[in-house]
């Protein structure tokens, strides 16, 4: 059997969860993949899983971050019989030794997701962020110490645990913002592979719908270098992604409205640009599911990278 028609084993570790469940979902209607599982009363039994990882290519771990860091130390503890591992935990998002699993981030990080062992799939809220800000910043036409906010809303899939029962036992308000102590898990990652030297201002909120997700970046043109135009800005989204299959940048709506739900069940991700030149203003917004592209989406496009599927 040659490479081609090689079958790829994978475990998810955590496949019980919400990502978990929508990776398995995506690698059902996958060819040249088996997915192998652990019997349920073994799913914390060290030994069982180190064996399972000894016996598989890669292992995805959907998992709270004590527990992926766990896992890692039993895959480690493999040697040479390690697999590749996509972590979708924030453990290891800014970990210099990790691969970072967003594809299109910039040039050449797709190839470097293909020859990685070790990647950490992006958290839903900055593959938006992350998208919008890192081309300007690569262009010159938003400094890395500029102040920047980020302003965003999702499902309530997108909220964690204990918002997500909040919101299925309809306990919870129709909307909040939440993250309000700045300190969101998001935001090193979020600042990082913007490449902004200013921590950003991250504001998050969830919605009374289950997923769908808007980032969203307001900026005072007349306060940036060069005082670019919005159609300056659009000009270089689309230029760092222009052949993406997955990322695309659209013509802003003539309505000024723009809702979070159209990509739902898809792995794309949409770029706009709405602006009013006569004010110098402009928004730039991101508009994704948080399941996606923003989670089991991103996953899959990483296992497909490192196992040659793609």
């Amino acid at each position: 059997m040659d490479s081609a028609t090689l079958t790829r084993t994978i475990f998810i570790d955590g496949e019980a969860g919400t990502t978990g469940l929508g990776i398995a979902q995506r690698l059902a209607s996958l060819s040249g993949v088996a997915v192998k599982s652990i019997a349920p009363e073994k799913r914390k039994d060290a030994e069982a899983r180190r064996a399972m990882m000894a016996s598989v290519d890669l292992v995805v771990l959907c998992l709270p971050d004590d527990a992926a860091k766990e896992s890692v130390a039993l895959a480690d503890s493999l040697g040479a019989k390690s697999p590749k591992i996509v972590d979708a935990s924030t453990a290891y998002r800014v970990d210099p030794n990790w691969t970072y699993g967003f594809a299109e981030m910039a040039p050449g990080h797709e190839a470097a997701i293909r020859n990685a062992t070790r990647v950490s799939n992006p958290g839903c809220y900055p593959t938006g962020g992350i998208a919008l800000l890192r081309p300007l910043v690569d262009a010159g036409l938003l400094p890395a110490d500029f102040a920047v906010s980020v302003n965003a809303v999702s499902g309530y899939s997108g909220g964690g645990k204990s918002m997500i029962a909040a919101y299925e036992a309809k306990t919870a308000p129709d909307f909040e913002l939440y993250g309000l102590g700045l300190a969101h898990k998001h935001v090193p990652e979020l600042q990082k592979y913007s490449k902004l030297a200013t921590r950003p201002i991250f504001v998050p909120s969830v919605g009374n719908f289950r997923q769908g997700m808007l980032v969203s970046v307001p900026l005072h043109l007349d306060a940036l270098p060069g005082k670019p135009k919005a159609a300056d800005l659009q000009a270089a989204l689309e230029q760092r992604y222009a052949g993406s299959k997955l990322v695309s940048v659209q013509p802003a709506e003539a309505s000024g409205k723009i809702e979070p739900q159209a990509l739902n069940d898809s792995d794309r991700l949409e770029l706009r640009v709405f602006a009013n030149e006569t004010h110098r203003q402009a928004v730039l917004v991101a508009r994704l599911d948080n399941l996606g592209k923003g989670a089991s989406g991103a996953a899959v496009q990483n296992i497909k990278l490192m196992l040659g599927l793609e």
